[in-house]
């Protein structure tokens, strides 16, 4: 095992392990603190009722999610980030969460008027819907824009459009499960159930199983299109490939959890910097668990900081996360003015 081969494992050893603590702090860490040896007694013990109500019920699943839905979002990001070879794309910035959101909210207004609540996959689906709708709006521009910079920009205007219909949308609803849906507007994972977390789960598995088997078409992308094609590589289907797979992943995090900020875009450089790689079947997993690291602690901080009043996660990831994302931004221009 060379030298860098020994470096990567060691951080991803590293990784796991503080992910494993954050997972045993949040679950201890909330508006009732519990310790770790009450935590491993409440889950093997029938004695501890209230407890394990708590921790099985209500902190479980909102972790769990945490974390998958955290790494996919990640993961969404470094796949587009590949696909428009840019370093500052992601599904927040693109306005596909927005447009997901807004879908979603539309969606839940109709049904929940007509007395009809959405289960876990129509929230997934119609997510995924207005995942695609965003997408579309950003790839025609794409065809008309050739300054990445410039169609970020058109993203954003884009996300704030879909942000500002989706506000209108939720302020003149009547119902008052409509009127809290401006809690999930905002980012948070509160109110995940087991039903979330398998579904979310199940999706999350599949999509990172495709992903891993399109990591070598993938590196060939990375290298070039000519490259691309000389080793054989449908460019056209891999390019739509990575649009579904993207969209699926940052669909099914905002159809539970509701939009999260920056996580996309600045994880897979955080990543990048640590493993000193650009290897799609290096930099998936490691993107992966540090989307799954960076959210769950954010998580941790929302719901604890000022307990028992809950912040929004993007409000914690933006304050986290943005510095890095304009770093990166003022670091790109520096390097295209040498």
């Amino acid at each position: 095992m060379n030298r860098n081969s020994r470096k990567i494992l060691i951080s991803y050893v590293l990784m796991v392990v503080v992910l494993v603590v954050f997972f045993f702090v949040s679950v201890g860490l909330g508006s009732a603190d519990i310790k770790i040896k009450d935590i491993v007694k409440s889950l093997v013990s029938t004695d501890e009722v209230l407890l394990g109500k708590i921790i099985i019920s209500i902190r479980l699943p909102r972790i769990i999610a945490a974390i998958v839905l955290g790494g996919a979002l990640a993961t969404s990001g470094v796949l587009l980030q590949i696909f428009f070879g840019n370093p500052i794309a992601g599904p927040y910035v693109l306005g596909i969460s927005s447009g997901a959101k807004l879908i979603v909210a539309l969606v839940m207004v109709f049904l929940l008027s007509k007395g009809v609540y959405i289960n876990s996959i129509g929230m997934v689906s119609a997510a995924f819907v207005g995942s695609l709708i965003s997408m579309g709006f950003v790839m025609l521009l794409a065809n008309k824009v050739r300054n990445m910079s410039f169609l970020v920009v058109c993203g954003v205007m884009i996300g704030y459009i879909c942000s500002a219909i989706t506000e209108f949308v939720i302020a003149f609803a009547d119902d008052s499960n409509i009127v809290n849906l401006h809690n999930w507007s905002l980012g948070s994972f509160s109110g995940i159930t087991w039903g979330n977390v398998v579904i979310s789960l199940i999706v999350v598995v599949v999509t990172l199983g495709c992903v891993f088997l399109l990591s070598k078409p993938i590196g060939a992308y990375q290298m070039g299109e000519a490259y691309a094609r000389n080793m054989g590589v449908n460019i056209k289907r891999l390019r739509i490939l990575l649009i579904l797979l993207s969209s699926i992943l940052s669909a099914t995090v905002t159809a539970f959890a509701g939009p999260i900020s920056f996580v996309g875009i600045a994880v897979p450089h955080i990543m990048k910097s640590i493993m000193k790689t650009a290897k799609p079947i290096i930099m998936v997993p490691a993107t992966f668990l540090g989307g799954a690291i960076i959210t769950l602690f954010c998580d941790g901080v929302a719901r604890t900081a000022f307990a028992p009043r809950e912040l929004s996660i993007s409000a914690i990831t933006a304050i986290g996360l943005a510095p890095v994302v304009i770093y990166l931004i003022v670091k790109r221009r520096e390097g295209s003015n040498v």
